[in-house]
């Protein structure tokens, strides 16, 4: 019988953002919290049990070692029930919709459809940074500015739902991930799609191909951190007139992550705002194949 890693932990409510951050980009599909009489936040997140789960174990006690993680094997027989109960179909930017499986006998008619089976450890499309991308991508191709011809990069690509979305509207391109049991959920994906001839998968981050390789568009839904840390090696991935996309952001760090890019050369972006939550989209980047 299959088993899921079963994850606890207490922070006190100073760490809250950071550890929502932190989570956010680590255990997409959600986790619970439950406050306490002494305003802190008890955790429990539930994983498939596989080599990013122990990652996030010792990560967890690293970032916050008086948080008393701890963590236990637990049977999933009723996890995938519990996933067709709860599970409901997602719209993003008018023009897709993400669902599992399960649900295509009720998918919305008019909209491009994304199917995802549901993973543990990987995204179902339901956090807002994916929604943003997805709102922008919708938004570019509406306006024209995305056509077959251009190409694609999807940094941290995850279960490769902006890259099966651009390759749904006629793009082709490259998503990478440095979790190798995301690119094997990527590439189920991609095939319960039918685009897995339209998308190049690799383990690893921006500078993990080709250096020599640069594209149309670049999307990255990651954590401000790693965009600031990475900024050269995405803005080196640009095609002249290129088009740019960052989410993962906070509000709060939109400012920081965007001052990151601008001071290598590229223009002020657009920021767009889903609650806490934040976009940074850069047209015609400028940038030049040096």
């Amino acid at each position: 019988m299959s088993t899921l890693l079963k994850i606890q932990f207490t922070l006190p409510d100073t760490e809250i953002a950071e550890c929502q951050v932190y989570l956010s980009g680590r255990v997409a599909h959600g986790w619970e919290e439950e406050p306490l009489d002494d305003d802190s936040i008890f955790y429990t997140i539930h994983l498939e049990d596989h080599p990013l789960g122990t990652e996030i174990v010792e990560e967890i006690k690293k970032r916050w070692p008086e948080a008393g993680c701890i963590h236990e094997e637990i049977e999933a027989e009723n996890w995938g029930l519990a996933w067709k109960e709860f599970f409901v179909p997602i719209v993003c930017g008018d023009m897709f919709e993400i669902l599992p499986p399960w649900l295509m006998d009720t998918k919305t008619e008019g909209l491009m459809h994304i199917v995802i089976e549901p993973k543990m450890a990987f995204g179902t499309g339901s956090h807002p940074t994916t929604a943003l991308c997805l709102e922008l991508i919708s938004k570019l191709f509406r306006e024209g500015k995305l056509d077959p011809k251009m190409s694609f990069f999807d940094l941290g690509t995850g279960s490769a739902i902006l890259s099966i979305a651009l390759a749904k509207l006629g793009l082709k391109g490259t998503g990478v991930d440095i979790d190798p049991q995301s690119i094997i959920c990527a590439l189920e994906n991609m095939e319960n799609n039918g685009v897995e001839s339209d998308i190049t998968l690799a383990v690893g981050s921006a500078d993990c191909i080709d250096q020599n390789l640069k594209y149309d568009l670049v999307v990255a839904n990651i954590l401000s951190g790693p965009l600031i840390e990475l900024s050269p090696a995405v803005i080196a991935r640009l095609k002249e007139n290129s088009i740019l996309i960052l989410s993962g952001i906070l509000n709060e760090q939109a400012e920081s992550v965007a001052k990151a890019y601008i001071t290598k050369g590229l223009p002020a972006p657009e920021i767009f705002i889903d609650g806490e939550w934040a976009a940074l989209l850069w047209e015609n980047t400028g940038a030049t194949d040096n």
